[in-house]
């Protein structure tokens, strides 16, 4: 019998903990560009969504939808007829409840941001100290937004203000900030989130994803680097701020959150996810009938993997969204945890007899990949070989809403670990893939998931599959290493 209580908790545990903003200044009318620009953001965020326009004799007009029970289409899509403008922003999100919308000394504004306040207690207590206040509430607590927005405020200028958040936010933040003059764009301080420009005649755009300009009409121009900050007009755009020297812009982008076509400092995603299973493909011995990538994001690292050990690349799994393309998306637990259980189908067909290949992004908890080996199991599958894109994830993100838990004992690797009783202070012991504590847990993870053989990416492999400089990526969930 499969415990759909455990299982719910690791789809809802790996889904895009993220957020993603795009925003238009043109000429004319952005309504339009706006609404399809920020639905093209939808995986990145699943939880909320907002849209904010300067409406001509009007001022701000903002609204804001829970998306837990639908799309960021059908949310918004009746709203459009009430919206105009040539400024517009929106975002999609899975934390705080976007735009706010300010009125103070620098005048009024809109701002969304991408970003986590891993110090937000300090913040909130520090801003109340000097006898302020907050008027956005966020699950029984402040909204991060408005405590970024209260920063910015504690300044002469949006640009003294943005750097003094860089200063006091341990984490990241990326923004926008809409005013009567354009938009004012900033990428976090180490570049962790990526921001992007797109131009067309009369109008300019920012991102989070570059997919989100080809059927938009932008042609995307340039990639902001870290801690830079922009302003935007329909004319283009003018750095405020230069870029700094460090960057350390995550990794995970490439492996799994980031949409095929999107580029992240001139880098394809697919591209890459390409080269990372063509990279598994060299370091494996075993013979199979096929290899399958577990969708979506499996699927690309699986075709650079077939074609590299030029073996067949079959669908032992289809992915069925027609109905209930999120897991979360029902009211009801139950409901919830019977969606998840049918999203991906598995294909007798396929399976049956089969030596087979699985591709994935990572393994978090697991608890969604032993599902999967009691599927193939189920169908007749002779042999089962999981290939990981990434390294062992050893350590929750710090910097990112990604990998979010309790207690780092919810990662599959790290409860390895403990099982063959090895200690926090032996975890880099346990990341070098040529080192035989690393070959232990890797088996013992091999053997609870039910697994004939397990191989996970080389931390090495994967960054000369990105093709960045190690110093310009953030590998914390594999190595331990970052900084504030």
């Amino acid at each position: 019998m499969i415990n759909f209580t455990n299982e719910i908790i690791i789809i809802l545990f790996k889904i895009n903990y993220m957020s993603g903003f795009f925003g238009v200044v043109s000429n004319q009318d952005c309504v339009r560009e706006v609404f399809y620009g920020t639905d093209y953001h939808s995986h990145l965020g699943t939880r909320r969504a907002g849209m904010v326009f300067i409406v001509p004799g009007k001022g701000f007009r903002r609204s804001i939808h829970t998306l837990e029970n639908s799309y960021f289409r059908t949310k918004f899509e009746d709203e459009l007829k009430d919206f105009r403008g040539n400024v517009g922003m929106g975002i999609i999100s899975d934390t705080d409840p976007q735009p706010i919308l300010f009125t103070s000394h620098l005048g009024r504004f809109a701002i969304v941001t991408v970003s986590r306040l891993v110090n937000i207690a300090e913040l909130e207590a520090k801003i109340l100290g000097r006898k302020k206040h907050f008027t956005e509430n966020f699950e029984g607590t402040i909204n991060p937004t408005e405590v970024i927005a209260s920063l910015i405020c504690e300044k002469d200028s949006f640009i003294e203000g943005i750097e003094y958040v860089f200063e006091n936010v341990r984490g990241s933040c990326s923004l926008m900030i809409m005013t009567e003059d354009g938009i004012i764009a900033a990428r976090d301080k180490y570049g962790r989130t990526p921001v992007v420009i797109g131009r067309k005649d009369g109008a300019c755009a920012i991102a989070s994803e570059s997919c989100s300009f080809p059927n938009t009409g932008f042609e995307l121009e340039y990639f902001m680097g870290p801690g830079e900050i922009v302003r935007v007009s329909s004319e283009g755009y003018t750095q405020l701020r230069k870029p700094g020297n460090t960057l350390q812009i995550c990794a995970f982008l490439w492996v799994y959150y980031g949409y095929p076509p999107s580029y992240y400092e001139g880098i394809n995603v697919d591209e890459c996810r390409y080269r990372c299973g063509a990279a598994l493909a060299r370091r494996d011995s075993v013979e199979a009938d096929f290899v399958c990538g577990i969708p979506d994001s499996g699927v690309g690292h699986a075709i650079g993997y077939g074609n590299e050990k030029k073996i067949p690349n079959k669908r032992a799994y289809s992915k069925y969204t027609d109905t209930w393309p999120r897991s979360f998306l029902p009211s009801f637990q139950g409901q919830r945890n019977l969606v998840a259980r049918m999203k991906l189908i598995p294909n007798r067909a396929v399976i049956s007899g089969k030596k087979m290949i699985f591709i994935d992004d990572s393994i978090v908890r697991g608890t969604q990949l032993r599902h999967n080996t009691n599927d193939m199991r189920k169908y007749g599958a002779k042999e089962l070989h999981m290939r990981i894109a990434c390294p062992p994830i050893l350590y929750p993100c710090d910097f990112l809403n990604f990998i979010e838990s309790r207690t780092p004992m919810e990662l599959a690797a790290r409860r390895a670990v403990r099982e063959l009783g090895g200690r926090d202070e032996e975890l880099r012991e346990y990341s070098d893939p040529d080192s035989e504590k690393y070959r232990k847990m890797v088996e013992k993870i091999a053997e609870k998931l039910d697994l004939d053989s397990l191989l996970y990416q080389r931390l090495d492999d994967l960054i000369a599959a990105i093709g960045l400089p190690r110093e310009k990526l953030c590998t914390h969930c594999w190595d331990g290493t970052g900084y504030f």
